[in-house]
C-alpha cells in the first residue's frame, strides 16, 4: 500500500504556525510573570485637589488658643456680659477702692503660680508695669486682634519682639486692683477696638472673626 506523503506547503505552514505559537506563549508568559512582580496600583481620573475629602493644613499660629497650658487653671472672675444672668454680672465685677467696675476680661487661677502664653502669632507691642493692674503684655495680631496679659511677672518678652503662638511670655503673679484673687491672670482679647469676651473665641481661626 502506498504511503501518502504532505506537500511541502503544508508542512511549512505547520512549522509556521507552530513557531507562532511557541512565541506567542513566551510573550504571554513573560508578561504574566512580570505583572505578578510589580507593585499594583490603581490610576484615577481626578487630581488630588478634586477631591473634597482633603485633609486642610491649619496653620496653628492662627487659631486662638487659651493664655495657659495648664488644666487646673480655672475662671475665677467673668468677662461682664450686659445679657448675662445677674449673678454671672455680679462675678463680673471688680471692687476697688470702694467703687465697682465692670470686668472687660477674665482673670484666671489655679491657686498655683503658672506658665501664661502668647495666644497666636504677634509682636509685641507693650511691656509696662503698673501699681495698680501688675506688669502688664499688650501683643497685636492679625486680623485686628490684641491681646493684653495683666498681673504676670518674670517677663521673657521686650517690646517689638515677635512672638508665636503658645510661646511662654510669662508667669501668673499678683495685682493691688484684685488683691483676693491672688496669683491670677487678668486677660483682655480686643478686637477691632473693642474688648470681647475670650471665652466666646478660643480655638476659633483669625478668618473666622
Amino acid at each position: 500500500m502506498e504511503k501518502r506523503q504532505l506537500k511541502k506547503s503544508v508542512v511549512y505552514s505547520l512549522y509556521a504556525i507552530s513557531f507562532m505559537l511557541l512565541v506567542g506563549g513566551i510573550v504571554l508568559l513573560g508578561y504574566a510573570t512580570r505583572r505578578a512582580s510589580d507593585p499594583q496600583y490603581e490610576y484615577v481620573s481626578k487630581g488630588i485637589l478634586d477631591y473634597e475629602e482633603n485633609i486642610k493644613v491649619v496653620n496653628t499660629g492662627d487659631i486662638i488658643s487659651r493664655p495657659y497650658t495648664d488644666a487646673n487653671v480655672k475662671i475665677v472672675k467673668n468677662y461682664y456680659d450686659y445679657k448675662a444672668e445677674a449673678e454671672s454680672q455680679e462675678n463680673s465685677l471688680i471692687f476697688y477702692e470702694n467703687t465697682y467696675m465692670q470686668s472687660s476680661g477674665v482673670s484666671y487661677s489655679s491657686g498655683d503660680e503658672f506658665d501664661i502664653v502668647s495666644i497666636l502669632n504677634g509682636k509685641v507691642k507693650e511691656v509696662k508695669e503698673d501699681t495698680t493692674l501688675g506688669n502688664i503684655i499688650t501683643i497685636d495680631h492679625d486680623n485686628g486682634i490684641t491681646s493684653v496679659y495683666q498681673s504676670v511677672k518674670d517677663i521673657t518678652v521686650n517690646v517689638g519682639d515677635e512672638v508665636t503662638a503658645g510661646q511662654i511670655i510669662a508667669k501668673s503673679s499678683t495685682s493691688n486692683i484684685s488683691t483676693e484673687l491672688e496669683n491670677h491672670l487678668y486677660f483682655e482679647l480686643i478686637i477691632n477696638g473693642v474688648c470681647v469676651n475670650p471665652e466666646n473665641y478660643y480655638d476659633k481661626s483669625i478668618n473666622e472673626i
